[in-house]
């Protein structure tokens, strides 16, 4: 027997079982389907992924160009040359090996800077400092910008570029940035075509999406390609960015092979077929959040909680009765098992599979930081609300209710899974006093989970209006202002500009209101970003589409070819 023909036999002995049990309980219950596409990253693949380049000749390597690299930040006296610099780093993905001579080099633009009396000042350098200044959480004027829009500046391409990549920093309330956007957006897109290939490009990636929206380290290596063909390169400065990117996927690739060998070993999808089986776009969501090399074992937990998320939907969307996901949403509820002993076999599976997981995630946790007891109810209380949340959407799509969007959005806070991530992260990432902070976070994250919500609708409410789910975003705001899908959409993309405004204010702030631990936050705002780079084009969990795919091959698989050693 082929490997497809194997595949397809296993598929029809799934669905027969799952349909035995159901029929030996006496209902005959007709299933939804989504007709997800078998998982196309194989665990055989997957455990090929070997990288030379953690061994110990080139962490030596890197450690000389570090040195070197140290030596620019001297060398650059000059306003402007520190500012690049800091940028370049930035953008090449080395902000944390050089995180202390970064803040040197901003403290020194921040002490010199003086106010020009004669003349206006380069548009450029005004956008650039602003733009890094805040994303470093300097307290920085938007009315550095109030005289920006004029006739005159509408030719500085470098100049309307930052000010344009700078606008996205906005707080709410900030008009003169929203303005900056506008003017630097349509002025960038009437000599458009007159750019040479390299701005040009540079244009075009940050109208597909802003660099503040984006997922860091999966522009990195775009970036690094860019500076590479850039007229002013620092080959010490490239050589350590494209060997740092090398020794980062080394440690990626491990954590790979690892999860894929627990996800094997858990063994969930040889029972189910009805849900998505995507370890590693799951393990790619995790990366985003958290790429460092020192967040092994915080991946490696998100990887398990986020394949638990898409499974739970799954059942809660697709598979279950109504009577069936009340009777699974009180079993997660109590955490009781006895309450799941009525229902499908496949729903019973997942039970244990969630009970097992968050046991072992709060094991791990304790196994590392010593509160287990504590971890394991903050743990199970956030799955419980999860399930509550998805069972209220249930109701919905069962009884044909269509909320107002306030109404859909105030839900969706839990069922869009941010609050599950929120917690998790706080406890992977934190110390016993962060628990406390647990309630400071509620802003940040409920801001998170509602771009969660608007991202993945954006991206999948087509599909899922074709599948008769329950209402999405654009579909509430459709039906409660009687508005085109065209107009709802706007609509909530403008909703999803002024979350992220509400989102900087509570990062970029010089001294945020809720003293949020700096690892958390950052960890938490990633979500937002890699749910705009899951979304941007469609589904990127259920379809595996192009762009996913194109992201795990850079990412993940793909390093840069070097001559160096």
């Amino acid at each position: 027997m082929d490997y497809s023909s194997q595949l397809q036999t296993e598929h029809q002995l799934q669905v027969l079982s799952c349909h035995l049990k159901t029929e030996a309980s006496g209902v005959i219950q007709q299933r939804r389907s989504a007709n997800y596409k078998p998982n196309i990253w194989k665990y055989d693949f997957l455990q090929t992924l070997l990288s030379k380049y953690d061994g110990v000749e080139y962490k030596l390597r890197a450690e000389e160009l570090r040195e070197n690299v140290k030596a620019m930040f001297v060398e650059a006296q000059e306003e402007l040359a520190k500012l690049e610099l800091v940028d370049n780093i930035r953008k090449l993905g080395l902000e944390d090996l050089f995180a202390e001579e970064t803040q040197k080099a901003l403290q020194a633009v921040v002490s010199s800077k003086k106010k020009k009396k004669n003349g206006e000042e380069d548009l450029y350098i005004t956008a650039l400092r602003f733009k890094l200044l805040r994303l470093h959480g300097y307290q920085v004027s938007q009315d550095v910008f109030k005289d920006a829009f004029s006739i005159t500046k509408c030719t500085e391409i470098k100049g309307l570029l930052e000010l344009y990549e700078a606008s996205y920093l906005a707080f709410e309330g900030e008009n003169i940035l929203d303005e900056a956007k506008t003017f630097s957006r349509e002025a960038l897109r009437n000599i458009y075509s007159t750019f040479d290939t390299n701005i040009a490009k540079e244009v075009g990636h940050a109208f597909e999406l802003s660099s503040h929206w984006r997922v860091q380290w999966f522009d990195v290596k775009w970036r690094i390609t860019a500076y590479e063909n850039s007229e002013n390169i620092d080959k010490r400065l490239l050589e350590l960015a494209k060997l740092n990117f090398n020794t980062v996927q080394a440690t990626l690739q491990k954590d790979l092979r690892e999860i894929s060998r627990w996800w094997r070993k858990l063994g969930i999808m040889q029972h189910l077929n009805f849900t998505r089986d995507r370890l590693a776009e799951s393990f790619l969501c995790a990366v985003g959040v958290a790429h460092e090399p020192q967040y092994s074992c915080f991946r490696k937990r998100l990887t398990k909680i986020t394949t638990m998320i898409l499974i739970i939907d799954d059942v809660y969307d697709i598979y279950g009765s109504l009577q069936e996901l009340q009777q699974f949403t009180e079993a997660v509820d109590r955490w009781d098992s006895s309450k799941v002993q009525q229902l499908p076999e496949c729903m019973k599976i997942c039970f244990q599979a969630l009970h097992d997981v968050t046991d072992e995630v709060a094991y791990d946790i304790q196994e590392r930081d010593g509160r287990n007891v504590e971890a394991l109810l903050h743990l199970r209380k956030a799955w419980a609300g999860f399930c509550k949340a998805l069972l209220v959407e249930a109701k919905w799509y069962t009884e044909g209710h269509s909320p107002s969007l306030e109404e859909y959005l105030s839900n969706a806070l839990v069922s869009s899974g941010g609050i599950v991530i929120s917690v998790h992260s706080m406890l992977s990432l934190g110390t016993h006093e962060m628990i406390d902070s647990l309630g400071k976070s509620e802003d940040l994250v409920y801001n998170i989970s509602i771009i969660t919500r608007l991202c993945n609708d954006l991206g999948t409410s087509v599909v899922e209006k074709e599948r008769g789910d329950a209402p999405s975003s654009i579909l509430c705001h459709m039906r409660e202002m009687n508005v085109s899908e065209k107009e709802a959409e706007e609509h909530i993309k403008k909703m999803i500009s002024n979350t992220w405004m509400r989102i900087n204010g509570k990062c970029l702030r010089s001294e945020p209101p809720d003293l949020l631990p700096c690892s958390f936050v950052k960890v938490t705002v990633n979500v937002a970003r890699m749910v705009h780079c899951l979304y941007e084009f469609g589904d990127g969990f259920g379809v595996q589409d192009r762009q996913t795919r194109n992201h795990i091959h850079s990412v993940l698989i793909e390093p840069f070819h070097l001559d160096c050693l």
